[in-house]
């Protein structure tokens, strides 16, 4: 049987406005945690006192179970609707969030934002929101959740209200009224989850199901240059060379002539694998082994990027960057060297210069030549690799422009390569 088409969906909003609940909800409802696991959970929840914590849990023990004390970073749990199936990317809190969505070898097609009802638009909801779109979220479910711990339960004022602020908050960091939907709900009691709520008779739009439905899978960027970032390198005997990675954009086939960057090297696929079997072509979002004659283990690593012969991927001597400052403890100036964490490469890069900040909802240039950056600012920076570092620019393939900025083991800033002084190699 066909596999039904694929879509990575990312959770996101103010860490107390219900993302766990909703994932947890959103998993049960699809079948993909049974029923039995779910009262167990809600045993202990009660037990402990934490009655409403039954569905958050499930993200947390499914989590513990599988993992046994070993944190990664992201949690991907698969679930099925009619007509896709889903991995969900769990990001707890922002600063994983901002890493895993961007370096994460899977890229969010969509993003759940959850905004609880009672509180509305904090400050999470909009920083969330601009990084969404920052790193190229076009496709966005708003859920308005705790509908029933509204005073009155369930207003429809309240939710009128919270969706006026969240329109306004989405058209002014650039969404278009096509790519978000709106939907009132209340993971914890399921109200609108997979059927219409009669404790919402007032509303008459779409359940939260069938909003995820109603996304789109994006087109494959099939018809551009191939950009493939590299993994990790294996030496296997008989074989040769066997790097691995995930096909960002083009198509790759045995016979191929590509060249690898930063390293500068040149080779010949003679063969592609995926989970063992032989692949006929390699396309985006494949994840694959290939074989390559010519290249020596030792010739690329970890970050190189393949791409044509006659389009090899670009290496920057200097880039300038849109950024976001999300989490720094103090400012950020010129001469700061903190990692840029983009596809598979990890490279330090100088702040050479501070060239204007920007109003984070609107774009606008607010400030020429800033001396200092600091949380919630948003700015055009020129950034100095201390390296060899290979990037694209955004216009070009945005896939492979946009980054996390990661200091004292934490995302500081994220961002995207708007322009290239291409190094010559």
């Amino acid at each position: 049987m066909a596999e039904k088409p694929h879509l990575n969906l990312v959770f996101i909003g103010h860490v107390d406005h219900g993302k766990s609940t909703l994932v947890g909800r959103t998993l049960f409802e699809t079948g993909a945690v049974e029923a039995h696991k779910i009262e167990e959970y809600k045993k202990k929840a009660e037990e402990m006192g934490k009655g409403t914590f039954q569905f958050a849990w499930v993200m947390d023990r499914l989590k513990e179970e599988r993992e046994r004390g070993l944190t990664i970073d992201v949690m991907h749990q698969r679930f099925d609707t009619n007509k896709y199936y889903f991995t969900i990317i769990d990001a707890p809190g922002h600063r994983d969030f901002v890493k895993n969505m961007i370096t994460g070898t899977s890229q969010a097609d969509a993003a759940v934002m959850v905004v609880a009802a009672p509180e509305g638009i904090m400050a999470q909801t909009r920083e969330h929101t601009f990084l969404a779109r920052t790193l190229g979220v076009t496709q966005l479910i708003v859920a308005v959740n705790k509908m029933d711990a509204t005073k009155p339960e369930y207003s429809e004022e309240r939710f009128k209200a919270v969706k006026e602020d969240m329109t306004k908050l989405l058209s002014q960091i650039g969404y278009k009224k096509e790519q978000f939907v709106i939907v009132p709900i209340s993971a914890l009691q399921g109200d609108n989850i997979k059927s219409k709520s009669p404790n919402m008779s007032w509303w008459d739009g779409t359940n939260f199901l069938a909003a995820i439905d109603e996304l789109t899978v994006p087109e494959k960027p099939l018809e551009k240059p191939l950009r493939l970032p590299v993994q990790d390198v294996y030496t296997i005997t008989g074989i040769g060379t066997v790097p691995v990675g995930r096909v960002e954009t083009g198509i790759m086939r045995p016979g191929d002539k590509i060249h690898f960057m930063p390293a500068n090297v040149t080779g010949e696929v003679k063969s592609i694998e995926q989970h063992h079997e032989q692949l006929p072509k390699a396309e985006p979002g494949d994840n694959c082994g290939f074989n390559v004659r010519g290249v020596g283990k030792n010739d690329i690593r970890r970050g190189d990027v393949a791409g044509p012969v006659d389009n090899p991927p670009t290496v920057a001597e200097t880039f300038d960057a849109r950024i976001i400052v999300l989490d720094h403890p103090s400012v950020i100036t010129v001469g700061y060297t903190p990692v840029f964490h983009a596809h598979t490469a990890q490279v330090a890069c100088t702040f050479i210069e501070l060239k204007q900040k920007l109003n984070p909802r609107t774009g606008e240039v607010v400030e020429e030549n800033p001396t200092i950056l600091k949380n919630g600012d948003a700015a055009v920076v020129t950034v100095k690799p201390t390296r060899l570092f290979s990037l694209e620019k955004v216009g070009d393939f945005p896939e492979m422009a946009r980054f996390a900025i990661r200091d004292m083991g934490q995302t500081v800033a994220a961002g995207q390569c708007i322009d290239i002084n291409p190094k010559k190699m």
